[in-house]
């Protein structure tokens, strides 16, 4: 487990505008309560609570990776408009203590859905 720091920041903070996110004209996610997560020099990613989630749309699979400041990432492809997007999401379930603002929070590729800020 590694700490950030001035060497690797990461930093996490509310989202002020509402965050929606799409496959198609789907919603998967909508919320007002998206987490702006912003790593060392990597794009920021919003992480969006499940409860605004459409977890029905969601298929758990076996992909894990593991990020040594953030622990171990779970995956979710979507189901949407007639097609799987495979390990489109993924959520630290259980991140390290630094990191845990992000429980309960799903991330996804903006290159398989649309991430868009509507508010």
């Amino acid at each position: 487990m590694k700490l950030p720091g001035p060497d690797h920041p990461i930093t996490i903070t509310p989202n002020p505008r509402r965050v929606r996110v799409t496959a198609g004209d789907i919603v998967i996610a909508e919320t007002g309560k998206a987490l702006t997560l912003k790593e060392a020099r990597y794009p920021a990613v919003q992480y969006v609570p499940r409860e605004d989630t459409n977890m029905a749309l969601l298929e758990r699979t076996d992909r894990v990776t593991h990020c040594p400041y953030k622990g171990d990432a779970s995956y979710f492809s979507v189901k949407a408009n007639g097609k799987m997007l495979d390990n489109a999401i993924w959520t630290y379930e259980t991140p390290f203590p630094a990191m845990t603002e992000i429980a309960g929070h799903l991330a996804f590729y903006p290159d398989k859905v649309k991430i868009e800020e509507v508010g």
